[in-house]
């Protein structure tokens, strides 16, 4: 029996580190396939609300955020952006895509997080694979011209701290 509960904690332990979605012991090695500098591999999405958000539209800065709602890292990323002053910025248009997360999930993290923001539907992770392989949450800062300015892993107590253009 203590066994199988020290295995259990390992095995919830692996689970939340980095939020990473796998059944192996081992850890996964985060890669990211865009890099400061780039063009964006993707600018137009549709939100939950049936909106086209085409990021050529805007001349604002963009903080793409991949996250998912049931990753506690990515519950205090998404908390500490809400209460952030980027949130209010008018120079900056916040973009979460919900990796792996279904429109009934985003809506209701919206509502529970009072999300002011648009949320995009990723259920097949195929936005998230553009970007990475593993590794929520993610940051993915554009200058006006969808440019690639930085991306950061925002695990940990302080997930805006890297934020800068």
């Amino acid at each position: 029996m203590k066994q199988l509960i020290s295995a259990s904690l390992l095995s919830l332990t692996l689970l939340v580190s980095g939020c990473a979605t796998t059944t192996d012991s081992e850890q996964v090695e985060y890669l990211t396939y865009v890099e400061a500098g780039q063009e964006v591999p993707i600018t137009t999405f549709t939100d939950t609300q049936g909106n086209l958000i085409d990021l050529k539209q805007s001349g604002n800065a963009k903080l793409l955020v991949l996250f998912a709602t049931w990753c506690p890292d990515s519950q205090r990323a998404m908390k500490a952006l809400e209460a952030s002053d980027l949130n209010l910025d008018p120079n900056v248009d916040i973009i979460a895509i919900g990796r792996e997360d279904n429109k009934e999930a985003l809506d209701k993290f919206a509502t529970d997080y009072e999300i002011n923001f648009p949320l995009i539907v990723d259920t097949d992770r195929a936005i998230y694979a553009k970007f990475a392989n593993a590794g929520i949450p993610r940051l993915i800062l554009l200058d006006a011209n969808n440019t690639i300015v930085k991306t950061i892993i925002a695990e940990g107590e302080n997930p805006l701290a890297e934020v800068q253009w």
